[in-house]
C-alpha cells in the first residue's frame, strides 16, 4: 500500500483580504502576501501541512463552481495552551467573525472552541487539558 499523507488543505475565498486578516488572527504569517493575487499561502514549516487559499474566481476557473463548505468538513488547530483556545477565539470573535461554540472543557480532556472563516469554513481550535 503506498504511503500517504495530508500536504496541503484548500480553501477557498470571496475576499482575499478579510480571509488573510482572519487567518492572521490566528496565527498564521503570510509576510505580505499579495491580496490581490488569486491563490496565497501562508509560511509554513518544512514537512507541515499548508493552507492554501484560492481566490473563488480562479477555483470557479479551474473547476466550475465549488461545491459550499458544510459543517461535515473541517480542520483542526492545535494551539500551544487551553488558556491560547480562549485567547484566540475572543480576538476572532471581538473582530466580527463567527465564533460557532465558546471555548469549553471537552470529556475528551481538550479545551475546545469552533470558529468559522468568513467563507464558512468550520475550524476547530484545541489544546490538552
Amino acid at each position: 500500500m503506498p504511503k500517504v499523507h495530508i500536504d496541503a488543505i484548500g480553501v477557498t475565498a470571496t475576499d482575499m483580504a478579510r480571509t488573510v486578516a482572519f487567518y492572521e488572527l490566528l496565527g498564521f504569517e503570510f509576510d505580505g502576501a499579495d491580496l490581490e493575487a488569486q491563490h496565497v499561502e501562508p509560511k509554513t514549516e518544512p514537512g507541515q501541512p499548508r493552507l492554501m487559499i484560492d481566490h473563488h474566481d480562479l477555483a470557479t476557473k479551474l473547476i466550475g463552481e465549488p461545491p459550499r463548505p458544510s459543517n461535515h468538513a473541517h480542520f483542526a488547530l492545535l494551539m500551544d495552551s487551553a488558556a491560547e483556545v480562549d485567547a484566540v477565539a475572543e480576538k476572532v470573535e471581538r473582530a466580527g467573525f463567527a465564533l460557532l461554540k465558546a471555548p469549553w472543557d471537552a470529556f475528551w480532556g481538550q479545551r475546545y472552541a469552533v470558529i468559522a472563516d468568513p467563507d464558512g469554513y468550520q475550524i476547530d481550535l484545541f489544546a490538552p487539558l
